[in-house]
């Protein structure tokens, strides 16, 4: 049982209640490539920009980390970014509910884009500031289990969300007109109660123009990874992961949707069926990564990943299947469930919270920001490379170099571990 103070009481409630209402929203947002690609008719190449534009917005933290910095209202700040990033999500309302409407023109394609282009800019605002106010409120040897306890109860609502979702879209595949404009309101009240954590940001005087904070930015990152050698083979060995992850995501939504030919129920089922078991490791993993090193930790997390990938690849040349339901389930996909099950329940620690671990509780929306900026860099060109690896060479090569890039990833942490003694 963990002895917390009132203040590690007050946050938790406040963080579990947005952690189970952004559970609700993930859940809708969980089936997008599959609503863009089947209900909205978008092409394969912009399906990528979908999930790019969910990553590649961090690039912009070079610009804004300096000037994030000086904001001394926080709180403001995250009201402000959860009204202005979500409207855009609340006009899909208006989107039409007819296929011919999307044949005829990519107006609403591209609308779609724009409307979550806006909506991930929220996380510039967001992510870092989470990490920040958590670990500023949270003691260090409880970080890990408070967040995994979290984290399990968004799983769960999210994973009850998506099936229910997916379920409506085989039967009405126009029903995300009503479903993400729900999601965009109930984004603006979760991060609203967020917002709401108790959290006090130490004065810090700054001057100088716009392009002076981007130099700060700049120096101010630059320095992090300089002069924390651990920390940067940490970024290093995510770079590798990343790559990996963004090759092979987009690639998968195209090979379940034009090599598996699943339904929505089927997709709402291999996307969200892994959080059963992620839900029951997450208190494990939570309390282990309080225990160890996180690049030891990513070697759990980046093994994960590179089975799950080979698991999915084997189905090109074992492809038995059997209905059960209205979910086509195929026999090598258990284990792709299995593998995706213990990467999740990892991952969702590791990226957001690993960071914090090299650092003071002070500097912690500083390296997220670091983590941040270097995973929207390599959202720049990693999942449209997927789409043109899987479209000029196959599944198969395409799922190779994830797989290879996974296995440097392993190496240079490791090497960094034994290298440094730990430290």
């Amino acid at each position: 049982m963990l002895k917390l103070s009132q203040q590690e009481k007050q946050t938790f409630v406040l963080h579990t209640s947005y952690a189970t209402i952004d559970g609700f929203v993930l859940g809708i947002l969980a089936l997008n490539e599959f609503v863009f690609l089947k209900s909205i008719h978008g092409s394969n190449y912009q399906m990528s920009l979908l999930f790019q534009f969910s990553m590649a917005v961090f690039t912009l933290l070079f610009f804004f980390h300096a000037w994030l910095k000086k904001v001394q209202n926080r709180k403001k700040l995250l009201r402000l970014a959860a009204v202005i990033t979500r409207l855009p999500l609340i006009a899909i309302v208006f989107f039409p509910r007819t296929a011919a409407l999307y044949d005829q023109s990519n107006l609403y394609q591209w609308l779609f884009l724009a409307a979550f282009l806006v909506y991930f800019m929220g996380a510039l605002v967001i992510n870092p500031t989470i990490n920040l106010m958590l670990k500023t409120n949270y003691e260090h040897h409880h970080f890990g289990k408070l967040y995994s306890y979290a984290t399990s109860l968004n799983k769960i609502v999210m994973m009850l969300v998506t099936f229910g979702y997916g379920w409506l879209l085989d039967i009405d595949y126009y029903v995300f007109t009503y479903a993400l404009p729900a999601a965009g309101l109930m984004s603006i009240v979760g991060l609203w109660l967020l917002s709401m954590i108790p959290f006090e940001l130490e004065k810090v005087m700054h001057s100088g123009s716009i392009w002076q904070s981007v130099r700060h930015s700049a120096q101010d990152m630059w320095h992090i990874l300089k002069t924390n050698k651990p920390y940067m083979h940490f970024e290093m060995g995510f770079m590798f992961y990343g790559f990996s992850f963004m090759v092979s995501v987009t690639v998968i939504a195209i090979y379940f949707y034009e090599g598996l030919d699943l339904n929505y129920s089927s997709v709402a089922f291999y996307r969200n069926a892994y959080n059963i078991l992620a839900i029951i490791l997450l208190p494990f993993f939570g309390s282990l990564m309080g225990n160890i090193d996180p690049r030891k930790f990513s070697v759990i997390t980046y093994s994960s990943i590179m089975l799950y990938i080979f698991f999915l690849m084997l189905t090109v040349w074992f492809p038995a299947s059997v209905m059960v339901g209205n979910i086509k389930l195929y026999y090598l996909l258990i284990f792709y469930i299995i593998a995706h099950g213990i990467f999740a329940a990892t991952m969702v620690l590791l990226w957001n919270i690993g960071s914090a671990y090299f650092c003071a509780p002070n500097e912690a929306g500083s390296y997220q920001s670091v983590h941040l900026f270097l995973t929207g860099f390599r959202a720049l060109f990693a999942p449209t490379l997927g789409v043109l690896f899987y479209e000029s060479f196959g599944i198969v090569t395409t799922f190779s170099i994830a797989i290879a890039s996974l296995a440097i990833a392993i190496f240079i942490n490791l090497w960094s571990y034994f290298r440094w003694n730990g430290q």
